[in-house]
């Protein structure tokens, strides 16, 4: 392209020239008349250069982390609870996520679900497990790079609809997109405009409904990506359900580009099904709901989107094995990122139950 543009410069200078020598002979006319045209012809090859367009490429990474339970319930007593830990650290609210930051911040979009409430409210419903946390516990996503959370789980009604909508305001407040049943989410990320979804997935028959409701949704508001996210399975089993299987390839199947899901306390496979992933659990991650869980090991998914000129052309996963504990006889409720045969533990854990797991595994 330089040298294009020189040689149009230089033929206009030549020009000029020409046009100075009105008292030369012919053929200093016919060389004036062969620099026009010269010059004509760069002008256009000029204007060619300027339209051809350059692709823009850029990727769009996406993390996925289990159940954040950021509260206890007040019946598990204060020792070595979540609170406990908080006050410990004198209400350092980086605590929690310090051990996984690194890899957090420097993704384009964190998704977490939040299992538990924000509120002051001492309304319990009548279940075995209520949990709760100050309303400025939001602070522990904003310091730990979470940008949006999931409220379609069994929890986020520990209080009724007074704790629900506390949760709620405490969300608005501290400026932290949520989404859930029928609350969508449509985020910007670098241009990449991403719908986020949360339901119930229990039920096929109303799951697929509301499935298809969302998508919908979505298709409607031109967005270029759909996660979808489930609250499902059947808690502390390794292998995901026929039912959740129906649902996360139903998703699919109507235009979802991603699916994770939630609930059973512990690690499940990954299924690539028709070039997309199915994430059945993520398991626990920063988790104030047990104060020494048995089965610790979790996972950061990330999927990394590449587009070219706006337009998805190519995807890749990557699986962080971690643990949802830095300590390994108590829950300390800050996750770490596991090594070397912890690593390959974990990972021989979900392959076991994976199907069609590809290549693009990072």
């Amino acid at each position: 392209m330089k040298k294009r543009y020189l040689s149009f410069v230089m033929s206009l200078l030549m020009l000029m020239s020409a046009g100075c020598r009105v008292s030369e002979k012919v053929s200093s006319e016919q060389e004036e008349s062969i620099l026009v045209e010269e010059a004509i012809d760069n002008l256009a090859e000029l204007e060619e250069i300027k339209e051809e367009k350059i692709p823009v490429e850029k990727d769009i990474v996406v993390s996925a982390v289990g159940d954040c339970t950021l509260g206890t319930d007040t019946n598990f007593g204060y020792e070595r609870s979540f609170t406990n830990i908080l006050d410990d650290t004198s209400r350092d609210f980086s605590y929690f996520f310090d051990g996984v930051y690194d890899i957090l911040s420097n993704d384009n979009l964190t998704i977490a679900n939040l299992e538990t409430t924000f509120t002051d409210s001492n309304n319990r419903v009548d279940k075995k497990f209520n949990f709760k946390g100050d309303k400025d516990y939001t602070n522990i996503l904003l310091e730990g790079s979470v940008e949006a959370v999931n409220l379609a789980n069994n929890h986020t009604y520990d209080y009724g609809e007074e704790g629900y909508n506390d949760t709620i305001a405490a969300l608005n407040e501290a400026g932290i997109p949520y989404f859930g049943y029928e609350d969508y989410q449509i985020l910007d990320v670098d241009g990449i405009k991403i719908g986020l979804a949360g339901l119930s997935g229990w039920n096929e028959e109303s799951a697929k409904k509301n499935t298809e409701k969302a998508i919908n949704y979505f298709k409607e508001n031109e967005t270029d990506l759909i996660i979808m996210t489930y609250h499902w399975g059947i808690e502390y089993e390794y292998e995901q359900s026929t039912t959740q299987e129906n649902i996360g390839r139903y998703a699919i199947d109507l235009g979802a580009d991603l699916v994770v899901g939630h609930h059973p306390h512990i690690l499940e496979g990954i299924e690539c099904y028709q070039g997309k992933y199915i994430v059945y659990s993520l398991g626990n991650f920063v988790f104030g709901g047990n104060k020494n869980p048995k089965d610790k090991d979790t996972m950061i998914f990330q999927q990394t989107f590449h587009y070219v000129d706006d337009v998805l052309t190519d995807t890749s996963i990557n699986i962080i094995p971690c643990s949802l504990s830095s300590k390994s006889d108590r829950n300390d409720y800050r996750p770490k990122i596991l090594e070397e045969e912890e690593k390959e533990k974990v990972l021989e854990k979900i392959y076991t139950y994976s199907k069609n797991l590809d290549d693009k595994i990072e």
